[in-house]
């Protein structure tokens, strides 16, 4: 049957753009309303957390643990472990998930389809982490909040599943973006560690929600820059030979951390609340003599980048905040791990920093330079994402000057942790071993379209045993394929070339292959069939692929619709529309 053309402006029409792979201005349109959803999501979990603090902690500061009792703050991480063990307890195992490996996961296995009891926890957790005095930070709530929200948003628009990749990205993007007030961080973040590819289609909206996530908070919180040190500089090369060594320093550090925190197994056995009361125990030890190692601690990075801390406290940072958070992780406690992880590196910095000015006292750069390129070099080491990282110590000091050590410092470090280490990313470690999915190009290219794209639509469905006057009337359409449907239901089984019938219908009389009945079997037809199986409009061709090998046929249908009664097949899609698309896809099909 001929197709009627869809309005020039509907909801039909722009998923069927989006289902393409140079659907950039449409998603430019999500781009930008993802930044603002997201935008607006950071400012609620920062307002919530300064609504907290004001409850017990000093001025209302959701970091100032310092002024409370030794006793206070030791006590409090064990409430906060308590508080989240309860909920948690309640959430079945996969209910737990939450942070930005969850975010991977989902991308990566569930085509960034979000649950919500998921998205409700994490709201808890990151709440009561931070003000809970664990080491924790508000970057992997801001990631998993933006990314579901911006996903969500995509389900709720029955948007096709290639589209929900990018708004994944837009939210991950913009939580960053919101959180740090560093959007280009946040778009190299989003597109290294979560969406691990580089294409101008995902960077244009990512861009966007990026921007309109710092425009959020900009208009909250004003242009805010704590840790801005322009003035600073290397001041001689003599520094480098130095900076390589505090950076193999620091990746082993980084190296220490993933191991840490990925030995979770070895700790399965004991009962959840064996090993959160263990991980609130160790975070209220050491805060009772050092609480700069609770909460977010940028209070504390900051002092670090003044110099106004003393050694033990640098130590306590460098080396506590460091294994507290990678223990919190191990014990199964989700808290987010990159706010720490850049104070522990910028104390470690520090450290490097004091002992080559004991070293060189004429030539050594201030202890600050050092702690800054530490910040970097344990952000990179870690996440084994050198370029999100450099685009952090641009934007968090706004200082070009340590733009060329910060290269050198963190190449070393994430050489470091990788191959002296033999550790992968954090994040990515957390999934299957392996390749992972979307480092596979195959799976990357085919995750950026949806079936829509590719699918043939020109079809008419029919029974088995048609009349050869039924069989004239579906090739009047001039399809491309006649769907038969199988004989106790309505679900397509086999798919047979219009061709064939055609070519059978001019070489036969009215009497062959005739039943008593007056009607010929299509399965009959000497021809080019296909067994199929059912896949859904908004499958990329990723599922597809999938979808085709795990059911062993060569052909799918896609139906669209939601309720069963309403589901219509809109076209098919074969192995060869989709291994054209591969082979091809620098000009991907309309």
């Amino acid at each position: 049957m001929p197709r009627l053309p869809l309005p020039l402006y509907s909801m039909d029409r722009f998923r069927r753009r989006l289902a393409s792979v140079d659907a950039l201005p449409q998603l430019c349109v999500l781009g930008v309303v993802s930044g603002l959803i997201t935008g607006g999501l950071m400012v609620g979990f920062r307002l919530l957390l300064a609504l907290g603090a004001m409850t017990f902690l000093p001025d209302g500061n959701p970091e100032a643990f310092e002024g409370l009792a030794p006793t206070t703050r030791a006590l409090l991480p064990l409430l906060a472990v308590a508080l989240i063990g309860l909920w948690l307890w309640r959430q079945p195992v996969a209910g737990r998930q939450i942070g930005v490996a969850h975010v991977i996961s989902r991308l990566t296995y569930h085509q960034g389809r979000f649950p919500l009891r998921n998205w409700l926890t994490q709201w808890w957790v990151g709440l009561i982490s931070v003000l809970g005095g664990l080491s924790a930070g508000r970057e992997g709530p801001a990631i998993h909040l933006g990314a579901a929200a911006c996903s969500g948003l995509g389900q709720r628009l029955r948007l096709p599943h290639n589209s929900l990749r990018v708004l994944v990205a837009c939210g991950t993007a913009a939580g960053i973006s919101a959180s740090f007030n560093t959007p280009i961080a946040g778009v190299i973040f989003a597109m290294e560690v979560v969406m691990m590819e580089y294409t101008i289609t995902g960077f244009m909206p990512v861009i966007l929600a990026s921007t309109m996530g710092a425009v959020v908070a900009q208009a909250v919180y004003g242009f805010e820059r704590p840790f801005q040190e322009t003035g600073v500089a290397l001041g001689s090369l003599f520094n480098l030979p130095w900076i390589v060594v505090s950076a193999l320093v620091i990746g082993l550090l980084a190296g220490l951390f993933v191991r840490v925190g990925r030995c979770g197994v070895r700790l399965d056995g004991l009962p959840m609340a064996a090993r959160f009361a263990l991980a609130g125990s160790l975070v209220g030890a050491v805060a009772w003599w050092y609480p700069q190692v609770q909460g977010m601690g940028y209070d504390t990075l900051g002092l670090t980048l003044a110099g106004e801390l003393s050694l033990d406290v640098l130590l306590a940072v460098a080396i506590g905040k460091l294994l507290l958070t990678a223990g919190a992780v191990a014990c199964g406690i989700p808290v987010s791990i990159i706010g720490p992880i850049l104070v522990a590196g910028g104390a470690a910095g520090a450290l490097c920093g004091l002992l080559g000015a004991q070293l060189m006292p004429a030539l050594a750069a201030g202890p600050e330079v050092y702690a800054m390129l530490g910040m970097a070099a344990m952000m990179g080491a870690v996440l084994q994402a050198p370029l999100a990282a450099l685009m952090a110590l641009l934007e968090l000091t706004h200082n070009p000057n340590l733009i060329l050590p910060g290269m050198l410092a963190v190449v070393v470090s994430g050489l470091t942790a990788r191959q002296l280490c033999g550790c992968d990313g954090f994040f990515i470690s957390v999934t299957r071993h392996g390749l992972h999915p979307l480092q596979q190009p195959l799976m990357q290219a085919l995750s950026r379209v949806s079936v829509p794209a590719v699918m043939e639509r020109d079809l008419v469905r029919t029974r088995r045993r048609v009349t050869r006057e039924q069989a004239s009337a579906l090739l009047e359409a001039k399809p491309v394929w006649v769907v038969i449907e199988g004989s106790r239901d309505d679900k397509p089984v086999l798919a047979l070339k219009a061709a064939d019938l055609a070519r059978w219908m001019l070489e036969h009389d009215d009497d062959d292959k005739i039943g008593k009945d007056g009607k010929l079997d299509l399965m009959e037809i000497p021809g080019q069939r296909l067994d199929m199986a059912p896949i859904h409009l908004q499958a990329t061709l990723s599922e597809a692929f999938t979808r085709l090998n795990d059911k062993a046929v060569d052909a799918l249908y896609v139906e669209h619709g939601h309720r069963p009664k309403q589901k219509r097949i809109s076209g098919i899609i074969t192995r060869d529309a989709i291994e054209r698309y591969y082979r091809y896809s620098d000009t991907p099909p309309a």
